[in-house]
């Protein structure tokens, strides 16, 4: 089971909507979810359609008592959500559970012994915390393996970041255990140029905590709050919930164990078939007077094989055979005149293959417009973005013309230069298939075409 705290001392960086969406899409993919409120304001039940009136019991009895005859089990407060998704509301009170367990010890330790005993029933569990820093938060943080903190890429975004990374390091200096820290953007607005230098200075100061998937803006994410569902059941089309699952799929994948697939174990078994089938071939062949090699008795049956079989050849091609020795054959003129001449092997001409490369992908001005053509294999979608569409890669999405992952669209664009960027499954890359490249004010490359 994987405890992730969703954590950022500044308001308004949307950090309920990522701890409901990101664990309703942790559900779709199979994976048994649950996620704690820790937030007196009880905002991720208001989110889910879980009034406050209706909870008996919260996560605020569970820690008060967590153990005895008079606690609450945390299975006893539980709201299923939808299927391996389930839910431990909050209420108000939880406001004043610091106060009454003021000097009692241990009491940063209660949500993560909470937690243990249910490892057997779920995945991940996620925890929303308070946009504070007091008990409930540090709960959170020794509770947690994880930290995901949501950034929105606003103007406050970065000082914001770097008060939450160092509560998240004093604590983490506190534990047993590594507290593993990954940000996230949230909020992006492609559009605006302050949201692409936030999240541009992000990536460069917080490269390896960053993750790759980013929530972009998207006024559907906050109907669905307002409806009291998750994104995956009020639009399962819409680009929050791509973002949302593309971040869900990022987190599974760094959970998970190295593994080897199953058509190289498949080959690998082939391969030692063959090979026991060779040796007992060679052992055969040879019988039991095959050639030793002192002290790698592995390798005997290769080596004696590989010997007699040489010898064997040898013999073949040195000693001709009776009708040969009694009756030689004569090769007349004609004979070697008809023998096929030996081929000379063709040389490999790159340059060609280049061109044939160049005509497919990149960028080609042809009668009735510009044809942008690239590959991305594995790709779901491929959209483009640059001078010519105001940089809103929604405006100009590209058509999948094969299955190995090839992409095209055709623009009527007058004469001029143009930057471009795409934009791969939510990620923004330069053109790999145009060298005319120009850098820009966010430390990537634009690539660039002219249209005469």
């Amino acid at each position: 089971m994987r405890i992730i705290a969703i954590a950022n001392q500044k308001g308004g960086c949307g950090k309920t909507t990522v701890a409901i969406n990101l664990a309703a899409c942790l559900a779709r993919e199979g994976q048994r979810t649950l996620l704690v409120d820790l937030d007196p304001q009880g905002h991720c039940g208001l989110g889910l359609a879980v009034p406050e009136e209706q909870v008996e019991f919260s996560i605020a009895d569970v820690l008060l008592e967590p153990s005895g005859k008079n606690g609450v089990d945390l299975t006893r407060i539980t709201w299923q959500i939808s299927n391996n998704f389930d839910l431990a509301p909050a209420k108000t009170d939880l406001a004043h559970l610091e106060t009454k367990l003021a000097g009692v010890e241990g009491r940063d330790l209660r949500l993560r012994e909470i937690l243990e005993r249910v490892a057997d029933r779920y995945d991940f569990v996620l925890i929303d915390s308070p946009p504070t820093v007091g008990f409930l938060t540090q709960s959170t943080l020794h509770a947690a393996d994880e930290v995901i903190v949501p950034v929105d890429t606003g103007y406050f975004a970065l000082h914001g970041l770097s008060k939450q990374l160092e509560s998240i390091r004093d604590v983490a200096a506190k534990l047993s255990r590594p507290l593993t820290l990954r940000i996230v953007g949230n909020l992006y607005d492609v559009r605006t140029k302050l949201a692409r230098e936030i999240l541009a200075e992000l990536r460069k100061r917080h490269d390896s905590n960053m993750l790759s998937t980013f929530i972009n803006f998207n006024t559907k994410l906050k109907e669905s709050t307002s409806f009291g569902q998750p994104i995956t059941e009020y639009d399962p089309t819409s680009i929050g919930c791509r973002d949302f699952v593309r971040l869900a799929r990022e987190l599974i994948s760094l959970g998970a164990e190295p593994s080897v697939a199953p058509s190289l174990l498949q080959q690998a078994d082939a391969i030692a078939a063959e090979a026991e089938r060779l040796l007992a071939t060679s052992e055969t062949l040879l019988g039991p007077h095959r050639t030793r090699i002192p002290g790698d008795e592995s390798a005997e049956p290769v080596a004696a094989a590989s010997g007699a079989l040489a010898e064997a050849e040898s013999t073949r091609r040195d000693a001709p055979s009776r009708a040969d020795r009694a009756a030689p054959v004569r090769r007349t003129d004609d004979d070697i005149d008809r023998s096929p001449a030996p081929r000379e092997p063709r040389p490999f001409d790159h340059a060609a293959t280049q061109r044939k490369i160049d005509r497919i992908y990149g960028v080609q001005c042809a009668d009735d417009g510009v044809v942008f053509a690239t590959r991305f294999p594995g790709a779901q979608n491929v959209r483009l973005a640059g001078d010519f569409n105001g940089w809103n890669p929604d405006i100009t999405p590209l058509r999948s013309i094969a299955d190995d992952g090839t992409f095209q669209v055709r623009l009527p664009l007058a004469p001029g230069r143009y930057r471009y960027r795409y934009v791969i499954d939510g990620r923004w890359l330069n053109d790999p298939f145009n060298a005319e490249v120009e850098p820009n004010p966010f430390g990537d490359l634009n690539s660039v075409v002219v249209v005469q």
